[in-house]
């Protein structure tokens, strides 16, 4: 189904674009459907569509990636300077904890990627 958001899945929010994310990150067929919630028929038929249409999708896919950059450049312009000041705010008391394991799972993911 084409919506303003591009091409989804019939009665979901989700496009071919978030397929081609995990696609792109050589993520298997079971693991897109478990973590996109949509069933073997659903994915299988997004898949089917893709390799109908490679040329197109993966323009379209370019172009929605650097569309996404942008926004994302922009953003980070503009409330720059608020994250900055954000990032000075010390802690709440009794939050120490938590904060550790939070720097920790992102020094993980961070590693990773």
């Amino acid at each position: 189904m084409l919506t303003e958001r591009g091409l989804t899945i019939a009665g979901t929010r989700i496009t071919i674009y978030d397929i081609m994310d995990y696609l792109t990150a050589q993520y298997p067929p079971h693991f897109i459907s478990s973590m996109l919630c949509l069933t073997d028929e659903q994915l299988q038929a997004a898949l089917s569509y893709i390799e109908a249409h490679r040329p197109e999708v993966e323009a379209e896919y370019q172009t929605v990636l650097t569309e996404a950059e942008t926004l994302q450049k922009y953003w980070e312009a503009k409330n720059g300077p608020l994250l900055a000041r954000i990032a000075t705010i010390p802690p709440k008391p009794g939050t120490e904890a938590i904060r550790a394991k939070l720097q920790a799972s992102k020094a993980l993911l961070e590693s990773k990627a």
